[in-house]
């Protein structure tokens, strides 16, 4: 079994979804972050479950589609995988933001 680590960034990164959907519905902010955390726990038996991220083109990048998000992870060995961020899929992805990231 694989630990699954989330940075802070991408604990941040969830906190600010949240606060985003709150403005409009409690409950759905609070569901949205249940399915972050529900869809990172497939990576502790199938960490390359993800796919490749399509702009970086690294095996060991990868995400898994949340709804509108794309939880973007690292697998660092065979025993660890790192959350990097979470972010809305409508937005461009910039290398900067994951080289920050990492």
């Amino acid at each position: 079994m694989v630990e699954v680590r989330w940075t802070p960034q991408s604990i941040e990164d969830i906190e600010n979804i949240a606060e985003y959907i709150s403005k409009d519905s409690m409950k759905y902010a609070f569901i949205q972050v249940q399915d972050f955390f529900e869809a990172a726990e497939i990576l502790e038996n199938f960490p390359k479950s993800g796919r490749i991220v399509p702009e970086l083109a690294n095996k060991d990048i990868r995400e898994l589609i949340v709804g509108f998000y794309r939880v973007i992870y690292r697998i660092k060995n065979e025993q660890l995988v790192e959350i990097l961020t979470v972010y809305h899929s409508r937005r461009l992805l910039k290398k900067r933001v994951l080289k920050k990231r990492s």
